[in-house]
């Protein structure tokens, strides 16, 4: 099956923009980019989109889709069974690419249970996004995360959990090098695993030729993290002068999130804890601030949201692109981003990017993303998502109240 379409205007998610040009989708691969006229005589599937601006689906590092987006995510999902935790990951997982979000990383799950959308979705079984998940986040006692991770405390045990992770079918690791925001009693600042138990989870990761992501919010914990050889800094909130210099010797991405602050601090709802709301209303001015530093002096940054935080929904994920705006980064930026950028990291080597031999993940759009990020973050602009050359339907609102009624019922 071949598909061609006509858009008034390409952004290839590497940095180049480019009008009046056809891609041909053949199967689930990009054929043929090229000017329209050389497609004339062209007997196949056509669909001109007029007024819009096509290019690569996008790609979100950092999200949990076993969780909602209720005010106490962490509460609402123990109070589920676990069935209905796996089918509402599946369920998070559709609603994310009828967004335009073709890809995810999932950063910690409960119990496993979203790998059976992960290969559901991987599979073909049902339509969903690839994904690509961590399993259980490791942590220390009474550490971030320690309500659904797996506790492990010492060089010993924090090497056992890697590889408990590994052998569960996990496609990269998870640990936490610091306090955060949705754990009680802890601080962001804080680092919680030290130096070498960093450095030996890290490298147990790597032995298996696993990715390693690290929840770092601090300045010590970014930095054991680096120094330990970590693939990814997620949230990167308190990142110093010394951080940046580090990170750009390593080439250690930062996934900025900056979704989980906004939301929370947007909605200010009763039912977010309050400690919640201290802590986001305290260091969210940093974080932003942290963001900017690093992306002006020309760090790796992949998107991520750290959609499953309060209302931070799934399938909203492309708002990120607008907080990425609003803090300094270009709009040019901020899709490379999301879409190359965010593919390397996740290693998905012919994914991101809108060039002859790529998968055919694309995401069509109401308008000009370079003079206006809204008709990416809005996902009302959004006119078509394709995901391995298949058109993607959906009912709007559908997936939404799916989840709704899943917690509803526990």
């Amino acid at each position: 099956m071949s598909l061609l379409l006509r858009c008034p205007h390409i952004v290839d998610g590497v940095g180049a923009s480019f009008t009046e040009h056809g891609v041909l989708i053949e199967g689930e691969r990009i054929a043929r980019v090229a000017p329209m006229a050389e497609f004339e005589g062209y007997a196949g599937e056509a669909m001109r989109l007029d007024d819009t601006t096509l290019l690569p689906g996008i790609i979100d590092c950092h999200v949990h889709l076993c969780f909602g987006a209720e005010p106490n995510p962490g509460e609402a999902t123990e109070r589920m069974r676990p069935g209905a935790i796996a089918v509402r990951a599946l369920a998070n997982a559709q609603q994310s690419l009828r967004g335009g979000i073709t890809s995810v990383r999932d950063c910690g799950g409960k119990d496993y249970l979203e790998f059976a959308a992960r290969d559901a979705c991987n599979r073909g079984h049902f339509q969903g996004p690839t994904i690509r998940a961590a399993g259980r986040m490791i942590c220390m006692t009474g550490g971030h995360g320690n309500r659904f991770g797996r506790v492990a405390d010492g060089i010993d045990e924090v090497v056992k959990a890697v590889r408990e992770q590994i052998h569960a079918g996990s496609d990269l690791v998870k640990i936490m090098a610091t306090g955060g925001v949705m754990t009680p009693g802890v601080d962001p600042e804080d680092a919680h695993y030290s130096a070498e138990e960093m450095a030996a989870g890290i490298a147990e990761g790597h032995r298996f030729h696993k990715p390693c992501a690290s929840h770092a919010q601090g300045t010590e914990g970014i930095l054991n993290a680096v120094r330990g050889g970590v693939d990814s800094i997620e949230h990167g909130i308190f990142i110093s002068e010394k951080c940046i210099e580090e990170m750009l010797e390593r080439r250690t991405y930062l996934v900025p999130t900056l979704s989980a602050l906004k939301n929370i601090l947007d909605a200010s709802d009763p039912g977010i804890p309050d400690y919640v709301l201290e802590k986001a209303a305290r260091i969210s001015e940093t974080h932003q601030r942290s963001i900017r530093m690093f992306y002006e002096a020309g760090g790796l940054i992949a998107m991520g949201t750290d959609a499953g935080t309060p209302f931070n929904h799934h399938g909203d994920n492309a708002q990120e692109l607008r907080y990425m705006v609003e803090v300094g980064i270009a709009p040019m930026d901020a899709i490379r981003i999301s879409t190359s950028n965010a593919a390397d990291l996740m290693r998905l080597e012919t994914t991101g990017r809108i060039e002859e031999g790529a998968m055919a993940d694309l995401l069509v759009v109401a308008g000009n993303p370079l003079e206006d990020i809204e008709a990416i973050a809005d996902r009302a602009n959004h006119r078509l998502v394709i995901k391995r050359g298949e058109r993607v339907h959906a009912a709007p609102g559908e997936p939404a109240a799916t989840v709704a009624s899943l917690a509803a019922a526990q």
